[in-house]
């Protein structure tokens, strides 16, 4: 139990340093990465949206992006330091990422009464962390110094 707790904490410190550098950037605050069955890191990326003017950079996209093509995702974890988009949790099912770890949800949780619930009603294991050092990573984008971001977060129309 110590050494997966270990593991974890490993792997979620991974995607904070990440986010930190994208808010030294001037950025979005979100970091991901993705790791092997084994352990090892396979990418890491963090959400680039204002520094590169795309909206498709996220944390999780762009860990992923750095991967590289995989033969399976299977027994892989993604890792991101905060709940999953809609974008990003498509991309999780598409590529059947089975476990997904998130060092916080409970700033930003959106979606059908919550992201982590939408993935995992697909049969997708998740945990949420929430370790002390996780949160650091997330204040900062709420502060009015940082540019305004293009794009909302997380808005869904759905029409009936």
């Amino acid at each position: 139990m110590a050494e997966e707790a270990a593991a974890v904490e490993r792997m979620l410190a991974v995607a904070i340093e990440e986010a930190r550098i994208g808010l030294a950037e001037g950025g979005v605050p979100v970091g991901g990465a993705l790791f092997a069955a084994d352990g090892r890191l396979l990418g890491r990326g963090r959400n680039r949206r204002v520094q590169e003017d795309d909206p498709s950079i996220h944390g999780e996209t762009d860990a992923f992006r750095k991967a590289g093509r995989q033969q399976s995702y299977r027994g892989t974890t993604m890792v991101t330091t905060l709940a999953p988009c809609w974008y990003c949790s498509g991309l999780i099912r598409q590529f059947r990422i089975p476990r997904v770890l998130v060092g916080e949800n409970r700033h930003f949780t959106g979606g059908v009464g919550n992201r982590l619930g939408a993935i995992c009603w697909h049969g997708f294991g998740v945990g949420a962390v929430l370790l002390p050092a996780s949160s650091m990573a997330l204040p900062p984008m709420t502060a009015p110094r940082l540019p305004p971001v293009p794009l909302p977060v997380g808005v869904v129309a759905v029409s009936p």
